[in-house]
């Protein structure tokens, strides 16, 4: 399992030495790195990042301040050249702190504490953790029907309910179990245990019914039918 990573730091050489550590790690996935923490905002919002390498000295907006803002579900590992700043970064939960100049051997001992505490949360195969608003949702994988787009959110259906959560339906879906979940549309994503019938262009799911786009339909054959 790969995880979703960013870089936030106002020197290049930072960024760039961040960015071939990253590389060397198969478990690991750069999704961009930034300058600032503005600019590293929109990705945040719109994607699963698991881990966030963070700088703390930065002009506009420091590290710690930043790291007060972002989603708990999202690890930080601070990254600076001052040693005083490391009990702050601990003071906040940080995965773990980095002093520069970072070496390798240290970057892939922080690494590591990511893959371990990530494999020790892991829910059984069988639920689903949901995050709506502030609050986290344990849902049973059986129970969900089909989850759509929704612009920046998307919406699980279960049990005759819906639960919104803000992400996209591309960063969900690499979190799903692709032996239950399948994508059949840009908007939608359907458990495979539901579906009763295939007509037309249409999946059938009992009563319901979702559409199957073009690019989607020969796997869809292939994967259900």
């Amino acid at each position: 399992m790969k995880y979703n990573c960013i870089i936030v730091d106002d020197e290049e050489l930072a960024r760039t030495l961040l960015e071939s550590y990253i590389k060397k790690i198969d478990f690991l996935e750069l999704l961009n790195s930034f300058e600032s923490p503005i600019e590293a905002l929109p990705t945040l919002k719109s994607n699963q990042v698991d881990l966030l390498f963070l700088d703390i000295q930065m002009p506009d907006l420091n590290g710690t301040d930043f790291a007060k803002m972002i989603s708990p579900e999202t690890r930080v590992i601070f990254t600076t050249a001052y040693s005083e700043y490391a009990l702050k970064g601990f003071e906040l939960n940080a995965l773990d702190y980095l002093l520069k100049p970072i070496t390798f051997e240290r970057f892939l001992t922080a690494v590591n504490k990511l893959k371990a505490n990530k494999q020790s949360n892991t829910p059984p195969s069988d639920m689903v953790t949901v995050k709506s608003g502030y609050d986290l949702h344990r849902l049973k994988t059986d129970d969900i029907t089909h989850i759509e787009s929704d612009s920046e959110y998307v919406v699980f259906h279960y049990l005759g309910k819906k639960l919104m959560s803000h992400q996209s339906l591309k960063s969900l879906e690499k979190t799903l179990n692709s032996q239950q979940f399948l994508r059949v549309h840009r908007s939608f994503i359907i458990n495979k245990s539901k579906v009763t019938g295939l007509k037309g262009r249409d999946l059938l799911l009992g009563n319901l019914k979702i559409p199957v786009s073009d690019s989607y339909y020969e796997r869809v054959k292939k994967d259900l039918f």
